[in-house]
């Protein structure tokens, strides 16, 4: 039975129901009140902390933009390496490619619609209301710190990229597999606090959580930091096109270990700081985090597990109405422009982030993106705390999902 209609009889009938991906199909488990409390992933979720998940996001901007192709970019690969095994999960993995950016033609017209046409965001949706200019800074000068300006300095050249990854081996299912992740490397002559190291430290701190000596997971769950998302997904591509053949092996033959466990979901975390509202008529916005902000689930509405996706957001909606602290989520059907992306013609795929990607986004709703404002000390803690509900909500339904639980 399809996602989507377990689902739907859920909600008619007020109950939740458990699901998991399963070998080739899908799996429901005995219905369950729908307000009930995972007494594990309850435990996991409090065992999260805004100065951890601050703290973590400092420490990538040490290394300022980590523009990919760089010293700087290399230089906190090693340093999130570092740290993951810090946190226990010690059987870190390098994936290594090669990055050779095509030519570009600054002259190339932009893509409009067709006469009649309304205009359509990346992704699909109809852009709403307000709209500012959104764009990539790349003149150094309008970045007034003298420090930032110069750990931002060296060019990138292209060549061999490599991005870590790390795996919660799973106790009874280690040849199926959730992958959990967000991009490191960022643009703009800021520090890409929020674009993305948001994201990456989100995917830091869930590692950190399940990697405690004491927590066991059915399932198995891999923690991906992208390279090269920037320059248009290039290093989750990568993965997918050196990994995707190798899912479920076992290696050697026998021996119970899977080097590429099979992908029963993947879910990347993209900008997850900045939900200020709307921009006002002068493109303005307002300085505060706006109470009603929300964490976004995307998936596409278009892609090949659409359904199953679909499905898989409102597990993870669900959830964050059992554990989120303060922030609420919305789950919307136009995911773009994100790892995810690379994923979602393979298996169920989402993204969780601050606003809709293509219709709000893309049309100014954060001013910080890809700008020398993107800072730590932009974002206030009512934005930090933003970030760490989104932790909350994956954390929470992958515990869920990968039947994780706390041993006592």
């Amino acid at each position: 039975m399809r996602w989507k209609l377990l689902v739907a009889a859920a909600c008619a009938f007020g109950v939740g129901v458990s699901l998991q991906v399963h070998g080739q199909g899908t799996r429901a488990a005995a219905p369950v009140p729908q307000n009930a409390i995972n007494e594990s992933a309850k435990a996991l979720v409090d065992r999260l902390d805004l100065e951890k998940y601050k703290g973590t996001i400092k420490g990538l901007t040490q290394f300022g933009d980590r523009r990919q192709g760089t010293d700087r970019n290399r230089a906190a690969i090693d340093w999130i390496e570092a740290q993951l095994k810090s946190y226990g999960c010690t059987n870190t993995e390098r994936l290594k490619y090669d990055y050779q950016p095509p030519p570009r033609d600054p002259n190339a017209p932009r893509p409009t619609p067709p006469a009649g046409q309304l205009p359509t965001a990346a992704g699909g949706g109809r852009p709403r209301g307000t709209r500012a200019p959104t764009g990539v800074n790349n003149d150094p000068n309008k970045q007034p710190d003298e420090k930032i300006r110069k750990l931002d300095s060296q060019e990138s050249t292209p060549g061999t990229r490599e991005e870590v990854y790390c795996t919660k081996i799973g106790t009874t299912h280690p040849e199926e597999m959730y992958i959990i992740s967000g991009h490191m490397d960022g643009i703009g002559w800021g520090e890409a606090a929020n674009d993305d190291g948001s994201g990456t430290a989100l995917t830091m701190e869930l590692a950190r959580v399940l990697n405690s000596p004491d927590v066991r997971t059915e399932r198995s769950i891999r923690f991906i930091l992208w390279n090269n998302e920037e320059t248009g997904l290039n290093g989750s591509r990568a993965y997918v096109e050196h990994r995707q053949g190798l899912q479920g092996k076992e290696e050697p033959p026998g021996s119970g270990r899977y080097p590429e466990p099979k992908w029963l979901a993947m879910i990347t975390h993209d900008m997850m700081l900045f939900d200020h509202g709307m921009p006002r008529a002068d493109g303005t916005l307002s300085k505060e985090q706006r109470p009603e902000a929300d964490v976004n689930i995307e998936f596409q509405s278009n892609s090949k597990f659409a359904q199953e996706a679909q499905a898989l957001a409102w597990v993870f909606e669900r959830s964050n109405e059992k554990y989120a602290s303060d922030y609420p989520a919305s789950v919307g059907s136009h995911m773009t422009n994100t790892d995810s992306s690379s994923f979602m013609d393979v298996v169920p795929s989402l993204s969780l982030r601050e606003n809709e990607r293509g219709t709000q986004i893309g049309s100014g709703w954060d001013p910080q993106w890809h700008q020398p404002t993107d800072l730590y000390t932009t974002y206030s803690d009512a934005d930090f705390r933003l970030g760490l509900n989104a932790a909350q909500t994956t954390l929470a339904a992958i515990a869920e999902l990968a039947g994780a639980k706390v041993q006592k």
